[in-house]
């Protein structure tokens, strides 16, 4: 209880309630009866609010959060000649491996251009100093609360991968090879698939087009367009 009173001060944002949406309950009764704060780590934290739905009954409803206030970061690499970089990593959730692009979760006092460009350097040994911001996303809006900044970043070369945390190759591939993975299933992050979309709609899907078109970077992992 103690837990869920404090998520409501420091992030109120959780728990605004909006004319003909889900309302969420916070009587002490309410929010001892569904649960709270279920579980917390330095990552995640799982929400069983009391809820009362449009026009229904109360009822409960599971949500999980990123403990951090700053938003996750997913990168999608891109060498001098057009070609992607993408990671095999082996992924705990669905106990498979998956073709995805770099990316993690936000961190307390970085940027998500900064946190873009940490993922790059930890999980595939390579430095961008400047990064194409590409927009927002939320994962997965029935049951994730996170949300996720979308990026491009020119790098040189692939240096040493991050073994440690899952990822036994990297792979590079062009544009079309990497939709075409997409169209046959051989990518199913859903993360990967919304940087592929994001960057074809701002014109990168060619290897002609240049990664900073009508912009000009400057300064260590500042964004070109957005934060």
């Amino acid at each position: 209880m103690h837990d869920y009173d404090a998520l409501r001060v420091t992030r109120p944002e959780w728990f605004t309630n909006t004319p003909g949406g889900i309302d969420i309950e916070t009587s002490p009764d309410a929010v001892a009866r569904a649960g709270g704060v279920i579980y917390q780590d330095t990552r995640r934290i799982v929400l069983c609010d009391a809820v009362t739905f449009p026009g229904g009954p109360p009822g409960t409803y599971l949500r999980t959060m990123s403990a951090s206030p700053r938003p996750g970061a997913a990168v999608l690499p891109m060498l001098p000649d057009g070609r992607l970089v993408l990671v095999e990593h082996f992924r705990h959730a669905t106990r498979s491996w998956h073709l995805e692009a770099p990316r993690g979760f936000g961190a307390a006092g970085l940027a998500s251009s900064d946190t873009a460009a940490k993922e790059l350097s930890e999980e595939i040994g390579a430095n961008a100093p400047e990064l194409l911001a590409l927009g927002r996303v939320h994962p997965d809006t029935g049951a994730l609360g996170d949300e996720v900044r979308l990026f491009a970043a020119l790098i040189a070369s692939v240096g040493a991968l991050a073994t440690s945390e899952g990822i036994r190759k990297a792979l590079t591939v062009t544009f079309e090879e990497a939709e075409a993975m997409v169209r046959d299933g051989q990518i199913t992050d859903g993360l990967t698939i919304a940087l592929l979309y994001r960057a074809r709609l701002h014109g990168l899907a060619s290897p002609a087009a240049p990664l900073y078109a009508g912009a000009k970077p400057a300064g260590r992992h500042r964004a070109v367009v957005g934060v």
